[in-house]
């Protein structure tokens, strides 16, 4: 049973779900959640279609290497392209690193960015600017503060505002956890800065790899059978009924359908049914790997099915991960972590989702996006490990509006600084914007009325198909 239980989870503006239910009667139902959904009806309306109608971010907390992933530099000295080998990958000429073998089956989706670069080598400052498409003022600016003047809306955010929400579910979800450094520290740039707070991108903290797995925050409380639920939502038409004979203007016609939408969001089997990772055969689940990312990816499958536009799965720290080399943080035994701990799950979860989608006809129209804050150091440190790099590292993109088995840009011989094609966040945000249909021309107005661009970049031609 999905609960709303949890007494920590609160919603954006602060009121938790608990206070909300606690009253169990027709005005919580009617009146408190119906004003937290009211400003989403007004956001703006989504421009030509483009060919992505959803999309999925894979952000891998800590920095992916370039060189044991997608710009292996096999002929650089062994302090530099590491103890692993480059493989042959299924698109001509590109070669990815040997601990992503099922990647590199899959080439022929995905198109590579060689040269991006933020110049960042903070955690939170360079995150900020790949989150957001906008740069952190400072850079290189390590343990930032959320909120102005770096309050640009993340990516999640900015989607669920431009495409709205279209069924009982937000528009934009994150999970399984916020981004946060060492001292649970939360990085800037993860919710709907200068827009209103209805455009927050949901966060669902969970572990769908858990055995009892149960998604907080959707549906209803243990103490609410759907029946009772259902004879609420038939009194709610009663009172409403009484009012034919009452002048009905639009702003009252509006609040009935936010009414409708919150009690759809507590009792909709289809919105309970998303999480139900149950339903997916034993195969699936291990083909995802059995894991929380693994699971984390499969759950977000399941939830653009159910008509949610962006899916954020974040990598953040596993309950075994030292503080000297956390998630993709490998200061040091750098090639003992991406052999054990990173690059089997990554690789594993990245493909299935891809091969996934091809089977079920979604890859097309489903954006798959594959980065991290930044890279690693061209050079291995004394501690075997390789230490932050922003001046130059790999993302991928994958489906809807993207050209299979292209590389854009290039490194030097070292892995070390762009070499050509050179591309930054804001263009990444921009390709991103484009595939789901809005040039980064579109405009959203902030909380005194301006109208800003929703990205300063340019959408990265040579990738798109």
């Amino acid at each position: 049973m999905l609960s709303l239980q949890a007494n920590s989870t609160r919603l954006c503006d602060g009121i938790s779900r608990r206070e909300m239910m606690r009253v169990g009667g027709l005005g919580a139902l009617g009146l408190s959640l119906p004003q937290l959904l009211r400003e989403q009806a007004g956001g703006a309306q989504r421009g030509s279609l483009g060919r992505a109608k959803r999309c999925i971010i894979l952000f891998l907390l800590g920095g992916p290497p370039q060189h044991e992933t997608f710009d292996p530099k096999p002929n650089a000295p062994a302090e530099i392209r590491g103890e692993f080998q480059p493989i042959a990958s299924a698109t001509p000429g590109l070669q990815v690193g040997e601990l992503m073998p099922r990647t590199a089956s899959l080439t022929e989706e995905i198109a590579v960015l060689r040269a991006m670069s933020t110049d960042d080598n903070a955690h939170s400052s360079s995150g900020y600017w790949m989150l957001t498409g906008y740069p952190h003022a400072p850079k290189n600016r390590e343990n930032a503060k959320p909120g102005a003047p770096n309050n640009w809306p993340c990516l999640a955010a900015m989607t669920r505002h431009l495409m709205g929400d279209r069924g009982s579910l937000p528009a934009s979800i994150r999970l399984p956890e916020e981004i946060w450094n060492t001292g649970r520290l939360v990085w800037p740039g993860q919710d709907a800065g200068f827009l209103s707070a209805a455009a927050d991108p949901w966060l669902l903290t969970c572990d769908p790899n858990s055995p009892d797995f149960q998604a907080p925050d959707i549906g209803l409380p243990d103490d609410v059978s759907t029946a009772r639920m259902a004879g609420r939502r038939r009194l709610l038409d009663v009172v409403n009924r009484s009012l034919d004979d009452v002048e009905r203007g639009r702003d009252i016609s509006r609040w009935n359908g936010l009414q409708n939408k919150a009690l759809d969001l507590l009792s909709s089997s289809r919105t309970r049914r998303a999480f139900r990772l149950d339903e997916e055969s034993t195969k699936v689940r291990e083909r995802y790997g059995r894991n929380r990312f693994g699971q984390s990816v499969l759950l977000a499958r399941r939830l653009v099915e159910a008509d949610v536009s962006l899916v954020q799965v974040n990598w953040t720290r596993w309950k075994h991960d030292q503080a000297v080399a956390p998630a993709w943080d490998s200061h040091a035994k750098h090639a003992e972590r991406l052999k054990k701990d990173l690059m089997p799950p990554m690789d594993l979860a990245y493909s299935a989702l891809l091969e996934d989608l091809k089977q079920r006809g979604m890859l097309e129209d489903t954006l798959v996006v594959w980065m991290g804050e930044f890279g690693r150091t061209p050079t291995i440190n004394k501690r075997g490990g390789r230490d932050h790099w922003g001046h130059v590292f790999c993302t991928a993109l994958a489906g809807g509006g993207v050209q299979g088995g292209a590389v854009h840009g290039a490194s030097d011989s070292r892995g070390a600084y762009p070499a050509a094609g050179r591309v930054e966040p804001h263009d990444l945000s921009a390709t991103i914007f484009h595939c789901l249909g809005f040039p980064p021309s579109t405009e959203v107005q902030d909380r005194i009325g301006r109208r800003l661009v929703i990205s300063k970049g340019e959408p990265i031609r040579e990738v798109l198909s």
